[in-house]
């Protein structure tokens, strides 16, 4: 993965006769880094999202509040796939009379000082389409430009993209767009690119790369900090707030009150077309999304940390009964059977055995914005009601 950025000094203000001439050079030179010259990607997964320029797939969820829905009474012994659908899929937006009031100046993520003068023009982009989400959460949709290719929601379909291979931004791209505020962290690369986005005199915002359930109002306080609208951050995070501890108290009374009677949950990262097959462990926000699901976090067992190629041994020590995974990683793989062909050792498994995964969409399922109380509440559907939870065969 890209390394975190090193604290910066504030963005050079240059005049704008300086700034045209610069973006012209840096263009000329994001050009040759297009052709593959100049830019290679990370080894590590090509994204928490889904494919550069798609959008989310058609996948609609029961409306039948969680409590009414009929509970499977052993969730460890229920065969068959599912897939998590969100039962609403449009982003929550706060309605805050809140206009930005720019210029700011703050200390980010990274501890550089950045001053911003003017949000008309914003890219918000991270490798789990999160800062998008936040972005539009905030009521602010139509400030951004363009979008990462993890940034699947319907609202932002028709925007650019300014990423290729999933995790590397194009300067370029962003140049093309003029934006006068990019907002990003760590997830994407080059950290040259940034730096030359900074060079040309463009407010960079680092915010934390740390994605989680639980950390959710703090990228969004960030993301409002950013845009001179902090009443609109805190509407946003304490709505987002709220609802999850809504679906937190209706999963609860779901959960197997034994702990050996809840499933053992694994996270798997597939691009079967790449032959990569991650185990998403602790610290990697799969771990968050399997205890608030109410899951046996399994890599915890295991002491799996991170993100790191998955052996058979340590799908033989996992043992899952359930599997959570990327409806699109899952496609690539051939689906459930093509997916057990390639790992025998996963095959082996109870997981295996009974064909239990539990798919959701490349750009849902870790994108940790504004939608995680929904996402959340739609794994636990497909885990403890699978009947209702969406189209069960689409993997098949």
């Amino acid at each position: 993965m890209v390394p975190p950025n090193p604290a910066s000094v504030v963005t050079p203000k240059r005049p704008p006769s300086t700034r045209r001439a610069l973006r012209a050079r840096l263009a000329a030179t994001a050009l040759l880094a297009a052709s593959g010259l100049l830019l290679s990607g990370c080894a590590a997964p090509a994204s928490a999202g889904g494919a550069a320029g798609t959008t989310e797939p058609e996948c609609v969820g029961t409306e039948l509040p969680f409590g009414e829905l009929e509970l499977t009474a052993h969730p460890r012994e229920f065969e068959g796939p599912s897939t998590a659908c969100l039962a609403d899929a449009t982003l929550p937006v706060v309605d805050v009379d809140e206009q930005p009031e720019l210029p700011v100046t703050l200390t980010d993520a990274s501890g550089a000082e950045v001053t911003i003068e003017s949000a008309d023009r914003v890219l918000a982009l991270d490798i789990a389409g999160t800062l998008a989400a936040t972005v539009h959460g905030l009521g602010l949709g139509e400030l951004l430009v363009g979008r990462d290719g993890s940034t699947g929601f319907a609202e932002a379909a028709d925007l650019p993209v300014v990423t290729h291979d999933g995790h590397s931004i194009s300067a370029e791209a962003i140049l093309a767009l003029d934006p006068d505020l990019v907002i990003t962290d760590t997830t994407l690369g080059p950290r040259a690119v940034l730096d030359q986005l900074r060079d040309a005199g463009i407010p960079v915002v680092t915010t934390t790369r740390e994605r989680s359930v639980d950390n959710v109002d703090e990228i969004i306080t960030e993301v409002a900090a950013a845009l001179g609208v902090p009443a609109r951050g805190e509407a946003l995070a304490t709505l987002v707030g709220d609802e999850l501890e809504r679906v937190n108290a209706e999963i609860a009374a779901a959960i197997p009150a034994d702990p050996a009677e809840r499933p053992r949950t694994l996270f798997l990262y597939v691009r079967g077309d790449a032959n990569v097959y991650y185990l998403f462990g602790e610290e990697s926000g799969a771990d968050s999304l399997i205890d608030a699901i109410g899951g046996f976090d399994v890599a915890e067992e295991i002491g799996w940390v991170g993100m790191r190629p998955i052996t058979a041994e340590a799908l033989v020590e996992a043992r899952p009964d359930l599997v959570l995974v990327m409806s699109g990683g899952l496609e690539s793989a051939g689906g459930v059977d093509g997916l057990l062909e390639r790992l025998p050792a996963l095959a082996s498994t109870p997981a295996g055995e009974h064909r239990r995964f539990v798919d959701m969409a490349d750009t849902e399922i870790l994108g940790f914005g504004p939608r995680t109380p929904a996402v959340v509440e739609a794994l636990a559907r497909a885990v403890y009601a699978p009947a209702q939870s969406g189209p069960a065969d689409a993997t098949e």
